[in-house]
């Protein structure tokens, strides 16, 4: 759910490159769909969009993703000519943590209640910070999204379903070749999908950050950018 804002940090290290950098649909000002649109369907429509994107711009574009988005540009590249996918830990459950995975009912439950601050709160606590942290509040006041992406509360919560839902194939037809990168201080469960989804890629390279987070690109991105650069030069 970041804004553009959230790769401002990672830009300058691709100047050399034209940047495009989307609003997802149903997100920020982008809301061309109703609010009504079902968790089954919002996958379906941010690959859509970002495939209608691909088609677009000329030449084969690389795609940049980070979690929710990385899930969605493996997912287009199965159906666009791209030159490269970098996928940071595509948001993939496990299917044994899939199976118990609640995220969604409980902010839903929460948004019911009124408590749609807290709703979003659990998502920040269960996905940015798995392994607690010390004052959540004072880290919210400097997070550049809080309080804005309290507004969407329910997107979040149908990304959240379309997550819990989705269910990793044994092989992705994606042509074009794959960075799959990961952090040790982000959540177990994304490491580990990280994991599956660079086995069910024909081409890929996986790659671990030590002592980074599921916020890698905003948190280390000169680390990123070299890792990348490699990637791609290769």
């Amino acid at each position: 759910m970041a804004p553009r804002e959230y790769w401002h940090p990672v830009r300058p290290y691709f100047e050399e490159y034209g940047i495009v950098i989307p609003q997802r649909p149903g997100f920020g000002t982008c809301l061309a769909d109703p609010a009504e649109i079902s968790a089954d369907e919002v996958l379906d429509r941010e690959v859509r969009y970002v495939q209608t994107l691909a088609d677009t711009v000329d030449g084969d574009p690389i795609l940049f993703g980070h979690s929710y988005g990385a899930l969605t540009a493996v997912e287009a590249a199965t159906n666009v000519a791209v030159e490269a996918v970098l996928a940071y830990e595509p948001a993939v459950l496990p299917d044994g943590y899939r199976k118990e995975a609640d995220l969604a009912d409980r902010m839903a439950t929460l948004i019911d209640e009124g408590e749609r601050q807290e709703a979003v709160k659990r998502y920040i606590e269960q996905v940015l910070h798995p392994d607690g942290i010390d004052n959540l509040d004072t880290w919210l006041a400097e997070w550049p999204v809080w309080p804005d992406c309290i507004e969407l509360a329910e997107e979040v919560v149908r990304m959240n379903r379309a997550v819990e839902q989705y269910q990793l194939p044994a092989g992705l037809d994606v042509k074009a070749p794959v960075l799959v990168m990961t952090g040790t201080n982000g959540p177990d469960f994304l490491r580990e999908s990280a994991c599956g989804v660079h086995k069910a890629l024909p081409h890929s390279r996986l790659v671990e950050f030590d002592g980074v987070s599921h916020s890698g690109p905003g948190e280390a991105p000169e680390r990123i950018a070299t890792e990348v650069d490699t990637f791609l030069r290769n």
